[in-house]
C-alpha cells in the first residue's frame, strides 16, 4: 500500500465519523404538548374546566367597603342593632372592609349534577372592645374570618353549611341593605336538604338543620323545615314551616313576589310562630319571646317592599317591617352601577323599638334606643 492510498483512506474515514457526530446533533426531542383550559358553558359564564378533569370551576367574589353613620345597622348582617351590649352611642364611624372569597364546581354524573359552592369572608372593620376588661371604646380591628357556605349537592340532595332554607327558599326579604331591622329568621346552620322539582314552575324542599350559636340543637332531634313555590312570568308565590326541636314552636312564612313591569317589582311575607315555651331564663334571647326561626317580636310579623329600575345603572330599593311588638323599620336605598361589576349604594336606615325596647326585660335592652336612625354608603366590586 503506498502512502497516498493510506491517506485517502484515512480522509474518508474521519468524514465517515465526523457526518455520524454531526447528525447526532440535530437531533432534537418534540416538545411536550400544551395543554391549554378549556371553556366550560354547561352551567353559566365563568366556567372553566380544571385540566384533566371533567370537573367544572369558577372563582369568584367581592371586595367591599361600607361606610355607616348614625345609629341603625351593624354592618355584619346580624339581627340587632348596635349598642345593645351598652355601650352607648358612638359619635364616629362604622366601617368594614371585606373580601369575599367563592368558588363553584359542577360535573355531570350518572346520578345527576355533582356540585359544590364555598364562600369564606374576611373582615376588618370596628367593634366595641372587650367590656369584661373595661374597654368599651370604638375600635377598628380585624374582625371575623368565617366560612359563610360550604356545601356539597348531587341532584336534588345537598349536604354541608348553608343559610336555613327557611330564609333561602323564600327569598330572605328586600333588596335593602338592612333587611333584618325586624329580623326574620336564623341564618347559618349545617344542613341535610333534598330539593325537588314537580315541574310547571312547581318546586319544593324538606331540610334537617342544626342551627347555630343559641339555636343549635341540644338532642339528637334536628329542627326541621319544609317549603313549596309555584313561580311563574308574573312573580312567586312561596311558603315555608320550620319546627324548632330545642323549644317544640313552630314558624311559618308565606312570600308573594309580583312583576309588575320589566322595571317595577314588589313583594310582601308574612310570617306567625308560636312562642309558648320561648321563656327560658338562661338564654337571653329566648327569654324575649324568640327562637331560632321566629326572631321577630310576638306572634306575628310582616315585611313589604319593592324595586324599581329606572335604567340599566340606576335602581331604587325600599321594605317596610313591622312585628307583634311594635318593632317598626323603615330601609331605602338607591344603588348606581357605575361600571360593570362595580356598584355604589347609599341606603337610609330607621328603626322604632317597640317592646323590644323598653326596660321591663332586663339591662339589656336599657341601651337600646326607642327611636333611631342611621345611614350606610357601601362600595362594592364584585367578580
Amino acid at each position: 500500500m503506498n502512502i497516498k492510498s493510506l491517506l485517502l483512506g484515512s480522509a474518508a474515514a474521519l468524514i465517515a465519523v465526523s457526518g455520524a457526530r454531526a447528525a447526532d446533533a440535530v437531533v432534537v426531542a418534540e416538545p411536550e404538548p400544551a395543554e391549554y383550559v378549556k371553556i366550560c358553558d354547561v352551567y353559566g359564564a365563568g366556567y372553566f374546566y380544571i385540566p384533566g378533569t371533567e370537573t367544572c370551576l369558577r372563582i369568584g367574589g367581592y371586595v367591599r367597603y361600607d361606610i355607616g353613620a348614625g345609629d341603625v345597622g351593624s354592618l355584619d348582617g346580624v339581627n340587632h342593632v348596635p349598642d345593645s351590649m351598652g355601650g352607648g352611642d358612638h359619635s364616629t364611624w362604622y366601617k368594614n372592609a371585606r373580601f369575599t372569597l367563592k368558588t363553584w364546581t359542577g360535573q355531570e354524573t350518572e346520578l345527576g349534577t355533582l356540585k359544590t359552592y364555598t364562600e369564606t369572608r374576611f373582615n376588618f372593620g370596628n367593634k366595641p372592645g372587650d367590656y369584661s376588661k373595661g374597654a368599651a371604646d370604638w375600635q377598628a380591628v380585624n374582625k371575623s374570618l368565617s366560612l359563610r357556605f360550604a356545601w356539597i349537592q348531587l341532584g336534588g340532595l345537598r349536604v354541608g353549611k348553608d343559610d336555613t332554607a327557611f330564609d333561602t327558599f323564600i327569598g330572605y326579604a328586600g333588596n335593602v341593605i338592612q333587611d333584618t331591622l325586624v329580623p326574620y329568621g336564623g341564618q347559618e346552620s349545617n344542613v341535610v336538604q333534598y330539593y325537588f322539582d314537580g315541574g310547571n314552575g312547581l318546586t319544593g324542599l324538606v331540610s334537617l338543620e342544626e342551627g347555630a350559636g343559641t339555636g343549635t340543637i341540644d338532642s339528637y332531634v334536628p329542627h326541621v323545615v319544609g317549603g313549596l313555590k309555584y313561580k311563574g312570568d308574573w312573580g312567586a308565590i312561596t311558603g315555608v314551616v320550620a319546627y324548632d326541636s330545642n323549644y317544640e314552636e313552630v314558624a311559618g312564612k308565606v312570600r308573594l313576589d309580583v312583576n309588575v313591569s320589566k322595571e317595577f317589582s314588589l313583594f310582601v311575607m308574612g310570617g306567625y310562630g308560636s312562642d309558648n315555651n320561648l321563656n327560658d331564663p338562661t338564654n337571653a334571647v329566648n327569654a324575649k319571646g324568640r327562637g331560632f326561626y321566629k326572631q321577630w317580636g310576638g306572634n306575628w310579623a310582616i315585611w313589604g317592599g319593592g324595586t324599581y329600575k329606572f335604567n340599566d345603572k340606576t335602581a331604587f330599593n325600599a321594605q317596610v317591617s313591622y312585628d307583634d311588638w311594635k318593632n317598626l323599620g323603615i330601609a331605602a336605598n338607591v344603588a348606581y352601577t357605575v361600571v360593570p361589576g362595580f356598584t355604589v349604594t347609599a341606603e337610609v336606615d330607621y328603626l322604632n323599638a317597640g317592646k323590644f325596647g323598653d326596660s321591663d326585660f332586663n339591662n339589656w335592652t336599657k341601651a337600646t334606643k326607642k327611636s333611631s336612625l342611621g345611614g350606610i354608603l357601601r362600595f362594592q366590586r364584585s367578580f
